[in-house]
């Protein structure tokens, strides 16, 4: 797969096995930056004790306001030998997470899936999420069935105009689309330990509020809502932080306003959607990007 790499939307067609590099970046060996007990994804993934979340380099989107770019330009990171992520899996296991969860591993799928297939073998039993921008080939995600237990995608755009501004992706809605779909075909409605609250199966849908367009978050929380009614979480986010790569795009200078999100959360519910989250407080003024320090690497 990774000799004529096609593994993304953007189809490169490069050899990564003789050193060509494609949009992400990353040629054959895997690329990680950290893994590490995580608490600030949602609370039915995050827990008590943590996500094991391993946040791999490169990205095949890199959107101009993304919070990661540092490792989604693939700067930071190490290469793992061979057999060291199945190892990792079980070290995040045995540090009591709650599940595996694997931040942006679309690049490096051969390489996860078989990492996860020899830690299951050797004891992995937790939940494995799979946290994702959302633009994803469905012929790679097949790889996955019966692997991923939770998927956790971005669904970020609606518009064309607006994804080929942020993410040079104008097939983004398309792509992401038929990726959910697929998804949600592989998990099925949410399954919640009764006990805990933790989610053991099913889907998280993100959407990130951008200021000036709400009129697209407005058309992404209907398209899911009348695709998947209830049968999937959607978690409405307000986190945007005005990022440098992104000062030409003028709306996109300045935070979301309380006035934004709150419309958003109104028409959420005007429509009916009943099984979700939202971020209340300042949350662009906090950190939800850790250290990239080789911990746990």
């Amino acid at each position: 797969m990774l000799e004529d790499c096609v593994l993304c939307p953007r189809k490169c067609h490069v050899n990564r096995l003789e050193g060509q590099l494609g949009y992400c970046g990353q040629g054959s060996e895997v690329v990680a930056a950290r893994a590490a007990l995580h608490f600030w994804e949602e609370p039915c993934i995050s827990g008590r004790n943590g996500s094991g979340t391993v946040f791999f380099s490169g990205c095949n989107l890199r959107c101009v306001f993304c919070q990661n770019d540092h490792i989604a330009r693939g700067k930071a990171g190490a290469v793992l030998p061979p057999g060291r992520l199945s190892e990792i899996f079980l070290e995040l296991q045995e540090k009591g997470a709650h599940n595996i969860n694997l931040v942006t591993a679309t690049h490096f799928l051969p390489q996860v899936v078989e990492s996860l297939v020899h830690a299951k073998k050797q004891g992995l039993n937790i939940p494995v999420v799979y946290n994702t921008s959302g633009y994803e080939e469905v012929s790679s995600l097949k790889m996955l069935k019966g692997l991923v237990d939770i998927y956790l995608p971005d669904l970020k755009y609606c518009s064309p105009a607006l994804s080929l501004r942020c993410s040079n992706a104008p097939d983004y809605f398309e792509k992401a689309s038929a990726a959910l779909a697929e998804m949600f075909r592989q998990t099925g409605p949410p399954v919640l330990d009764e006990s805990t609250g933790l989610m053991k199966r099913g889907m998280i849908v993100r959407h990130l509020v951008l200021p000036g367009n709400t009129k697209d978050s407005k058309k992404v929380l209907r398209y899911l809502h009348e695709t998947y009614g209830n049968d999937i979480y959607v978690s409405i986010m307000n986190q945007y932080t005005p990022m440098p790569r992104a000062a030409h795009i003028p709306e996109l200078s300045r935070r979301v306003t309380a006035e934004e999100y709150e419309r958003i959360l109104a028409f959420a519910e005007q429509i009916g959607i009943g099984k979700g989250f939202v971020q209340e407080g300042e949350t662009a003024d906090e950190s939800f990007i850790p250290e990239f320090d080789l911990e746990g690497i």
